[in-house]
């Protein structure tokens, strides 16, 4: 063999080789992208399964073997379907307590189907809770809304009857201030679901003398002492307004559910690098049938006290959004007819300090 035949048989070579090694690379490419993905990704031919990622295993429930292997049935007949010439098929369906969404569409050769296949079970309880959200909200709404136009109509017919226009001047604007209460607190939620803004070092102890301050008078019109220990002087990063309202609604929360000649006690401590604030009252207590949900939005212990009294039934449930979005938590211990104490965990962090 010549040289020169030697040398085009390497030249020939090494570029075999490297286009090679670049289909290599892109083959561990593709790879390396389907395995990381969350979706599964199943690809059917008309002789079985010819690729699946790891995360079709542990969506579908385990290894993916044959046709007649793919669960459930459902799936199977969509690929079948779509093998069939059925230019696509979706189904949804339980698997391992999850909620498994796959779309099987035809593909490449023919009798060619890929399925793939992704976990809504978190999207599909997020929107639970807004279809709840907006029932709970509406049904809430209507309460105040229907009462100021019967009050409405009551002063119309009330007259010249000046004790019975002032009754009902006072419950209407009673009914429009819990109007207004419910919105604010709507809104307020919202905001801190949605994006609240960003974080400032915020002296913990100086809003809590506030907003003691600024309650104290309802403490004592509702026959009720206040005690407040001398707070620790420690910053956190946060809003200093979403504070000052987990504060408010622990405090005032305290007072609706303590009757008169009782007391709420309030401190803030500096434990394990957080910043605890414990607000404790010796009111009605809630049943522990009722402690793991008292956080929820428009969950009432008592519904008809809290229509009493005003509450919205979302105080507690801004308490924890609050709490969560400065990367703390909050919890609750009650006696029945002892009274309950409510904990707000929140970290100091780098930023913030104890003076």
């Amino acid at each position: 063999m010549s040289s020169i035949a030697t040398t085009d048989l390497d030249r020939t070579r090494a570029l075999l080789e490297a286009e090679l090694a670049v289909w290599r690379d892109a083959v561990a490419a593709r790879e390396a992208m389907l395995a990381t993905m969350q979706e599964g990704i199943v690809l059917v031919g008309e002789d079985g399964v010819r690729y699946a990622n790891p995360a079709s295993e542990r969506l579908l429930g385990g290894r993916v073997g044959p046709i007649d292997g793919l669960q459930p049935d459902g799936l199977r007949d969509a690929v079948r379907e779509v093998q069939d010439g059925t230019p696509r098929a979706e189904l949804t369906f339980a698997a391992g307590g999850r909620t498994i969404e796959a779309v099987v569409t035809e593909t490449g050769p023919p009798r060619c189907a890929l399925v793939v296949a992704r976990d809504v079970t978190a999207a599909r309880q997020a929107d639970l809770l807004r279809r709840n959200f907006v029932a709970n909200a509406s049904h809430e709404l209507k309460t105040p809304v229907a009462s100021i136009v019967g009050l409405s109509a009551a002063l119309e017919r009330a007259g010249d009857d000046p004790e019975a226009t002032h009754r009902f001047v006072g419950m209407l604007g009673r009914e429009v201030e819990r109007l207004s209460d419910l919105v604010c607190d709507l809104l307020d939620l919202s905001r801190l679901e949605n994006d609240a803004g960003p974080h400032e070092p915020v002296r913990v102890d100086g809003i809590l003398l506030e907003q003691c301050q600024k309650l104290r008078g309802d403490a004592e019109g509702a026959g009720l002492r206040m005690h407040v220990a001398e707070p620790a002087a420690v910053r956190v990063m946060g809003r200093a307004s979403d504070l000052a309202r987990m504060v408010h609604n622990l405090l005032a929360n305290a007072i609706r559910y303590t009757p008169a000649g009782g007391s709420v006690r309030v401190a803030l401590r500096v434990e394990h690098g957080h910043a605890t604030i414990v607000v404790a009252d010796s009111g009605v207590g809630i049943p522990p049938a009722d402690l793991d949900r008292v956080f929820e939005r428009f969950y009432r212990v008592d519904a008809a006290r809290d229509r009493e009294t005003g509450g919205t039934g979302l105080g507690l449930a801004i308490v924890r959004h609050v709490a969560e979005t400065h990367g703390g938590d909050v919890a609750v211990r009650s006696t029945l007819g002892c009274g309950s104490t409510f904990t707000v965990r929140l970290p100091i962090g780098p930023s913030g300090e104890e003076l």
